[in-house]
């Protein structure tokens, strides 16, 4: 069975940073591109990065890019999101996917809130 446990999420202020992890188990995780999606409130699933299955080719949407970074442990079977300089449009539910993102078994995902 695949499970995504995502960690890492808190309140913080504007301009604060972050690191999310997410323990991936179930499957041959060095296998897969994996991706980080979010949920804002009231909002569809954003794609907001994706890291291949090697770890040295990664992709940013244009609203985070410069400011978060992707990267994975393939001998822990753990992929990370680094955010720094976050905004309150930043808030949402984080989620980690497994490639294609948009059919991936979902975890619970870990709330990322950037608020004064």
């Amino acid at each position: 069975e695949v499970q995504l446990v995502e960690s890492g999420g808190d309140l913080v202020q504007p301009g604060g940073s972050l690191r999310l992890s997410c323990a991936a188990s179930g499957f041959a995780f060095s296998s897969y591109g994996m991706s980080w999606v979010r949920r804002a409130p009231g909002k569809g699933l954003e794609w907001v990065s994706t890291i291949n299955s090697g770890g040295g080719s990664t992709t940013y949407a244009d609203s985070v890019k410069g400011r978060f970074t992707i990267s994975r442990d393939n001998a822990k079977n753990t992929l990370n999101l680094r955010m720094n300089s976050l905004k309150p449009e930043d808030t949402a539910v984080y989620y980690c996917a497994r490639n294609p993102w948009r059919t991936s078994p979902r975890g619970q995902g870990t709330q990322v809130t950037v608020s004064s």
